[in-house]
């Protein structure tokens, strides 16, 4: 396996609108980084360029300490798994998985070895001769996987492998793909638009939007720690709460917001670049509101929805000259629709976005007495 480095990385079509401005981007040996985005943001395009099938149109491009802008895609030492198998329908699944080594001139004992190490490892031994026609879509998938694995490729891509598969397929896989890549210790870079793939599988996820990396951090990193509005509407499900408000005060020690529904939130943030009557969004995720009045902060509204999920329910809130409010509730307690209902969050809980849509840092417990003792010196 390989580290993967882009450096100052560009795609243009017409040699005036960037697809891909300047992505840098480091990937370490054996890690697993997720590439999302909304469609169009580049995300395959960077895949595709990573394996050769779209030319570079400026940057570096290291896989190792190799610069592999112009090698063929034979030549970098990948394999990439596509969303739609690519099997060859005529051949086995044994033909199949054994077709690349054979089209590299690998020795017949090594293929066979490398082959059924594979099988094992993907429970697909009992497959080998059975044609892809008489495989369910996870066995197709898991095959496509093999073939990958056999040519021991210093890359893995995957580009989008699950979408194919139904609700369970798509979990059962996910989980043999975490599995098999402790097993391997493979550097992998995988595409997909499913939120819960990337939180779940990736060491890194990376966000994109319009040919740039908006932020590219731990899973936990991007949920709890959002760069900027993108992320923290993009990285979530449901997404965080967002509510547009104005700054009434703002110091190192806190902001105080006024929300367009009239409220009055105190949010606990530094907010020592704000000044008074400057525009904020607001961010607060479901998990963080309760349906009582125990929080500092408290909200009002009109239940408007409801999804029961089981262990939890998600409550949809209007809110008279604001924006609906999504909640994360006790899935034993019954909620009706049409309900008037009382929420409430911690200053804590609450992220605060600058005009340009910048997170401010949020303070811990320790900022907020460190601070407020700071102001009562300086005053």
């Amino acid at each position: 396996m390989a580290s993967v480095s882009l450096q100052a990385l560009r795609k243009s079509y017409d040699g005036k609108t960037d697809i891909l401005a300047g992505i840098d981007l480091d990937i370490a040996h054996g890690e697993f980084v997720v590439l999302v985005g909304p469609s169009g943001c580049g995300k395959s395009t960077l895949l595709r360029m990573l394996c050769g099938l779209e030319e570079i149109s400026g940057g570096s491009m290291l896989i190792g300490d190799q610069v592999v802008n112009h090698l063929p895609p034979a030549e970098r030492g990948i394999a990439m798994v596509f969303q739609s198998y690519a099997l060859y329908p005529h051949m086995t699944v044994y033909q199949n998985m054994a077709f690349g080594l054979n089209v590299a001139g690998k020795d017949k004992a090594q293929i066979r070895e490398r082959i059924e190490r594979a099988a094992a490892t993907l429970k697909i031994g009992h497959l080998l001769e059975r044609l892809p026609r008489e495989l369910s879509g996870g066995q197709r998938q898991r095959v496509a996987i093999g073939r990958a694995i056999v040519r021991e490729p210093r890359l893995f891509l995957f580009d989008e492998p699950l979408s194919n598969l139904d609700a369970a397929l798509r979990v059962q896989t996910r989980l043999e793909i975490a599995k098999l890549h402790r097993q391997l210790d493979a550097t992998i870079v995988y595409v997909t638009h499913d939120q819960v793939e990337a939180m779940t599988l990736g060491d890194k996820i990376v966000v994109m939007h319009e040919g740039h990396i908006q932020q590219a951090g731990t899973p936990l990193d991007l949920y709890q720690q959002p760069r900027n509005l993108f992320v923290a509407g993009f990285i979530g499900s449901p997404k965080m709460n967002l509510l547009a408000g104005t700054v009434l005060t703002a110091h190192a020690g806190g902001v105080l917001v006024q929300l367009a529904s009239g409220e009055t939130v105190r949010a606990a943030v530094d907010g020592s670049a704000l000044a008074p009557g400057a525009a904020v969004t607001l961010g607060l995720r479901a998990e963080h509101i309760s349906e009582s009045d125990a929080g500092s902060e408290l909200f009002k509204g009109e239940v408007s929805v409801v999804e029961h999920l089981g262990e939890a329910n998600y409550i949809y809130v209007s809110r008279e000259g604001g924006e609906d409010v999504v909640i994360r509730g006790d899935g034993e307690r019954h909620v009706a629709i049409g309900q008037s209902i009382v929420f409430s969050a911690d200053s804590t809980a609450f992220h605060v976005f600058d005009e340009r849509g910048q997170a401010l840092r949020r303070l811990q417990p320790g900022n907020m007495v460190s601070a407020a003792r700071s102001m009562m010196r300086s005053a």
